[in-house]
Parts: structure tokens; C-alpha cells; sequence
């Protein structure tokens, strides 16, 4: 199996978790960003952002990767992209990061789907139709099976492409980002795992 297959598939669980546990509707999908407090054998201990400390069991299967520093320019007419954004008052769409996958990761978890970085943050998994310049950044036209969105990427805001990483990487202080279920005696169950490497840390 190919790096771009497996980081295709973490990105699935990304766009939106729920729909990767569609046939398991008892269980509830989360996202946990944080910091790493320690890495012990399988068990990861995560400071999380929003306040406490939880215990995630990663198992062997599950796949460890990074993030590497993209252009704004990599999101060419025809480029396969991700954008969290918010909603303004005006109803346009303003970018908070942006992911460029790699061309093998085309159709991942495409769509326009509810985030949680707020009431009216989204998620759009998309390809890029058309791109005008303008005095905030890059307008995107972005179409989807379903439906299109236009999404202004500002020039200050994380561009990244995703990369493989490995367990060594997982060292505290290090900031993640994971999509984990409830596990036994209170212990997640990770299926995702981002890990800050090189100085470039998940903000999605």
C-alpha cells in the first residue's frame, strides 16, 4: 500500500469522522488536538488544547504522519485541496489553513462538511476550478460532487502537504492532532495521528 493511499485514507477521517463509522452509528467519533505529555509502548498521552489530559492506545496499524510546508501558488486550476474555513456575516468563506494533497489522494473525503473550529466553520475537500488573486489572498473556486464553493485563502495562513512520520517522532511537547473513539476503561482508540515534526504543527 502507498504512502499517498494510506494518508488518503487519514484524511477521510479528517474531512469528517463521522462518515468513516457510518455503519457503526453507536460510536462517536472525536478529535483531540494537544499536546504530547509521553509515548509508552502503545499508550500516548495527550494534553489536550481544550483542557485535561487523556490516554489514546495506538495501536500498530494505525499510520503516523506530518506536515510539510506548501505554497499558496501549489493550489493551481486542476490541484486537489483541503480548506477549513469560517463563515463571515457576508457569507463567504475564509481559509484557515490549507492542505494541497498529493495527486494520488485526488477524491478523498470530497465534500463540503460541518468543522469544529466554531459554529460556522467548515471543512471542503475539493478540486480547484479556477484561481483569482486579489487584495486578501487567492480566491478559490472549488467544485465537489454535489455542489461548489468559494473559499479566499489569506497569504498568512498555514499552507501544508502531508508526509510520512513514524513513532519516534511522537516525543512530548510535541503538538498532534488525532480522530480517536471511545475505547475501554476510558482509554481512545486512535485512528488518525498528526504529529508536529520539523517545526510545522497540524492546525486543522
Amino acid at each position: 500500500m502507498s504512502i499517498h493511499y494510506k494518508l488518503g485514507a487519514l484524511f477521510a477521517a479528517i474531512a469528517f469522522s463521522s462518515a468513516s463509522f457510518a455503519q457503526t452509528p453507536d460510536v462517536k467519533p472525536e478529535r483531540i488536538r494537544g499536546d504530547i505529555v509521553s509515548f509508552k509502548g502503545e499508550l500516548l498521552t495527550v494534553h489536550r488544547k481544550s483542557g485535561g489530559t487523556v490516554s489514546i492506545d495506538v495501536k500498530p496499524d494505525v499510520g503516523v504522519s506530518a506536515l510539510k510546508p506548501a505554497r499558496l501558488s501549489d493550489a493551481k486550476t486542476g490541484s486537489y485541496v483541503g480548506t477549513p474555513a469560517i463563515t463571515g456575516s457576508d457569507g463567504k468563506l475564509t481559509a484557515t489553513s490549507m492542505i494541497v494533497f498529493p495527486e494520488a489522494a485526488r477524491g478523498t473525503a470530497e465534500g463540503h462538511f460541518a468543522y469544529d473550529f466554531g459554529p460556522d466553520s467548515t471543512m471542503t475537500n475539493a478540486n480547484v476550478v479556477s484561481v483569482v488573486t486579489g487584495t486578501r489572498g487567492r480566491e478559490l473556486n472549488l467544485s465537489y460532487k454535489g455542489g461548489s464553493s468559494t473559499v479566499t485563502v489569506p497569504e498568512n495562513v498555514p499552507v501544508v502537504t502531508p508526509v510520512p512520520a513514524s513513532r519516534t517522532d511522537l516525543t512530548a511537547g510535541k503538538k498532534v492532532f488525532l480522530v480517536v473513539t471511545p475505547g475501554a476503561s476510558g482509554v481512545y482508540d486512535a485512528h488518525v495521528l498528526f504529529v508536529e515534526k520539523d517545526g510545522v504543527a497540524p492546525q486543522f
